[in-house]
């Protein structure tokens, strides 16, 4: 049975997600560590599969991550992340702080042998779409990058989606303004020209923004400022979308009878467009498994986030990805591209 060790504060909707969240994925067969307050989190006494672990300390959005993580050792992060790389739970959840996540998870688990840059990883969602989702790293991990980094992200984020997304032959993409060849930054034309050289990944040139929620590639490459950016356009998008149907449809009595009839549709459409169908993003390049869910995750959002969790573990996401970066020499070592040398 797999164990996640997952972070019981932290969530902006309180304690109550966190219990129904873990509730149900222990009732898939998933072990939960749940580390927070006993008292927030006494309807878990007793639950099959899972453990509740006292952790008094608390790591906020206003705190600087490393600054936090390296002080309070009680905090329910610290404590769950160390968990894991003690070997008592095989990944690790949180619908907490990203940065707080991210730092915890790093200093804990450690890069992998040979890479340089963790990478946060997201499945966008796009309604309609046939297949397993395409993947956007990275998205907040790192602002800035090498072009040796880049290439790296190309290796790590095909990894995962063939191990854990099923996706038999990715299709890799670089994010530019153009798909030409020499379009975009210095460090992305660098990046294309090395990734067009690349072994072990199925390399299809460059993306624009408007091919992100298109079927153009399985896994789409950036640096975090960008990709956090794209994705809050997204997001942002969604929600003035979402509402300005809602107001056309309330307009008048005409559309308001046209928006129920309309409703069911809308309804399944909001589904599959919910953050919380995904579970959150996950950071790859650690020597373990951690997954970073949204803060303002419900419980299928939390139980998605330890599902998504225990499948990289069970899926060796971790082993798979190592495997395929020490066999085509994209190590650190291995990517000392012109301009980083």
């Amino acid at each position: 049975m797999t164990t996640v060790a997952l972070d019981g504060r932290g969530a902006d909707r309180g304690a109550e997600v966190i219990v129904a969240g873990a509730r149900a994925a222990a009732a898939d067969g998933i072990a939960v560590r749940v580390f927070g307050d006993p008292a927030e989190l006494r309807e878990l006494e007793g639950v099959d599969g899972v453990e509740v672990i006292e952790a008094p300390g608390f790591i906020s959005n206003e705190e600087e991550p490393v600054a936090a993580v390296r002080g309070k050792e009680d905090a329910s992060i610290v404590m769950a992340a160390h968990d894991v790389a003690e070997g008592r739970s095989d990944a690790l959840a949180s619908a907490g702080p990203t940065g707080a996540t991210m730092t915890a998870a790093l200093f804990a688990m450690r890069r992998s042998q040979g890479v340089r840059r963790p990478a946060l990883a997201l499945q966008l969602l796009v309604p309609g779409r046939k297949g397993p989702p395409s993947l956007l790293l990275d998205v907040g991990a790192n602002a800035e990058v090498r072009p040796g980094d880049l290439v790296q992200f190309a290796y790590l984020g095909s990894a995962f989606s063939a191990a854990v997304l099923g996706v038999e032959r990715p299709r890799v993409a670089l994010l530019s303004v153009g798909e030409e060849d020499k379009k975009g930054t210095q460090d992305v034309i660098e990046a294309h020209a090395a990734l067009r050289e690349a072994e072990g990944i199925h390399f299809i040139g460059n993306v624009e923004g408007r091919d992100l929620l298109g079927n153009a590639a399985d896994v789409i490459v950036t640096d975090g400022f960008t990709g956090n950016v794209a994705l809050k356009t997204m997001e942002g998008t969604a929600r003035a979308v979402a509402d300005a149907v809602g107001r056309a449809a309330r307009s008048n009595p005409i559309a308001a009878a046209g928006g129920l009839l309309l409703r069911p549709a809308l309804g399944g459409l909001r589904r599959e467009m919910d953050p919380d169908t995904t579970g959150g993003a996950i950071l790859l390049g650690l020597r373990g498994v951690a997954v970073v869910g949204h803060g303002s995750s419900g419980e299928a959002g939390i139980a998605n986030a330890i599902r998504l969790a225990a499948r990289s573990v069970e899926q060796r996401a971790v082993e798979r990805t190592a495997e395929l970066l020490a066999q085509h020499g994209a190590t650190r070592s291995g990517l000392r591209l012109r301009s980083e040398q």
